[in-house]
C-alpha cells in the first residue's frame, strides 16, 4: 500500500522497453570489489556491444527492491524469469540505440526529462525523490541516464514501426469497451503512518517499541483534532516516504489499500479524522478531503489520448518482436549464459495497463 517510489512503472510497465540499464553505467565501489573477487562475466554480446552480469544484476535488484517497497516479494523462480526478460530488454535497447539518429536522441532526452518531472511531482520534492530512489538502489543521476537511454530506444522503435492510430479506431474501442471507462468510487485522503516494522529488515518491532509508536500516534491524533495542520504533521512525522512530502495524500479506489485502512477512509465524511487504524504496515491516522463518486469517463481529449496510446502500444507489441528478432540476427546477438536464454512463457515486451478507468 505505502510505496517508496513506483519504479515498477519505470522499470517494467511505463514504456515499451523500460527495465534495462545501459552497459556503460559506472559500478559502485561495492560492486567493483565483488566483481574483482568473483568476476563480472559477459552474458550476452552482439556487434558493437556486450552486456555483463553486473548490469543485469543491478537492474534486477532495483526491480526487486521496488517490489519489496510495495509489500511484494519476487521469489526465486520469478526472479529467474525476470532476469531473462530484463536481459532481453537490455539487448533490445542496445540494438535500437545503435540505430538512433540525432533527432531520435533529442526526442528521447525530451521524453526522459518529462518522465523525470512526473516522478518528481509524485515524490513531492527532490530530497524526497532522492530518498525514494536510494531505497531501490538508484541515484537521480543514474535514473536520468537510464530513462534517457530507454526513451531514445523507444523513439527509434516508433520511427521504425511508424504505427498510426486513427480517430475511428479510438472511438470504436471506446464504444466496444464501456466497462473500461467506468471510473470507480474513490476517496482523496491523507494519512500519517508510524511503521511497526524495522525498515532495514522488514521484521516486526518489539512489543515495547510498538507501544511507544502507539502512544506517539495517539498524541498526533490529539494534535490533529485540536486544529494542527494535518499536512504539516504528515511532513514532519509520517514514516510513509512516498507521501509525506505531499502531506500524506493519496487518491484511491476500493481494493487498492489495506482493508482496515480502506474501510476507515471510505466511511469518513470530508474533513473528518479517523481514530488510530492498524494495518500490517503500522499505525495510521487518516483525514479525508473528498469522497469522489463513481462515473463514466467521457471520450474527451484526455481519454482519447490514453486510448490512442494504448492501441498504439498493443500494435507495437505485435510488431516489435519480429523486428527485434531481425535486428538480433543482423547484429549476430548471442546469449552466453544458458540460464538466461528465452524460455516458453517469457514476455517479449512488458504489457501496459488498459486505458482510463480500469
Amino acid at each position: 500500500m505505502m510505496r517508496t517510489l513506483n519504479l515498477q512503472l519505470c522499470l517494467l510497465g511505463g514504456g515499451l522497453l523500460l527495465g534495462a540499464a545501459h552497459v556503460s553505467w559506472a559500478q559502485t565501489d561495492a560492486q567493483s570489489k565483488l566483481f574483482a573477487l568473483f568476476g563480472n562475466e559477459v552474458i550476452a554480446r552482439g556487434e558493437g556491444f556486450e552486456i555483463k552480469r553486473g548490469v543485469l544484476d543491478e537492474s534486477v535488484v532495483t526491480i526487486r527492491s521496488s517490489a519489496a517497497g510495495s509489500g511484494n516479494t519476487i521469489g526465486p523462480e520469478a526472479t529467474q524469469r525476470l532476469e531473462r526478460e530484463v536481459l532481453r530488454r537490455l539487448i533490445n535497447i542496445e540494438l535500437l540505440t545503435q540505430r538512433a539518429t540525432e533527432e531520435d536522441r533529442a526526442k528521447g532526452k525530451q521524453e526522459a526529462d518529462s518522465r523525470i518531472a512526473k516522478l518528481l511531482e509524485r515524490a513531492g520534492s527532490e530530497e524526497a525523490m532522492a530518498r525514494q530512489l536510494k531505497a531501490v538502489g538508484l541515484t537521480p543521476e543514474r535514473l536520468k541516464a537510464k530513462l534517457t537511454e530507454e526513451a531514445i530506444a523507444e523513439k527509434v522503435l516508433e520511427r521504425e514501426l511508424n504505427i498510426q492510430i486513427s480517430d475511428e479506431q479510438v472511438r470504436k474501442y471506446y464504444e466496444e469497451n464501456p466497462a473500461r471507462f467506468e471510473q470507480p468510487e474513490m476517496v482523496r485522503a491523507a494519512h500519517i503512518l508510524l511503521t511497526t516494522r524495522d525498515p532495514a529488515t522488514n521484521s516486526e518491532l518489539s512489543a515495547t517499541e510498538k507501544e511507544a509508536k502507539l502512544r506517539k500516534i495517539e498524541s498526533l491524533l490529539a494534535r490533529a483534532r485540536n486544529g494542527a495542520d494535518f499536512a504539516e504533521l504528515a511532513v514532519e512525522f509520517s514514516d510513509d516516504i512516498a507521501s509525506k512530502d505531499r502531506g500524506g495524500e493519496y487518491t484511491f479506489p476500493r481494493g487498492r489499500m489495506a482493508p482496515t485502512f480502506e474501510a476507515a477512509a471510505f466511511s469518513l465524511a470530508p474533513g473528518k479524522i479517523s481514530d488510530v487504524v492498524t494495518t500490517q504496515y503500522g499505525y495510521h491516522i487518516i483525514k479525508v478531503y473528498e469522497q469522489i463518486p463513481a462515473k463514466t469517463l467521457p471520450l474527451d481529449d484526455k481519454v482519447t489520448e490514453e486510448v490512442r496510446n494504448f492501441l498504439k502500444t498493443q500494435e507495437t507489441q505485435k510488431q516489435m518482436q519480429p523486428l527485434m528478432e531481425k535486428f538480433m540476427a543482423e547484429s549476430k546477438v548471442v546469449i552466453l549464459d544458458e540460464s538466461l536464454k528465452p524460455q516458453p512463457g517469457d514476455n517479449p515486451v512488458p504489457t501496459e495497463p488498459a486505458p482510463a478507468g480500469k
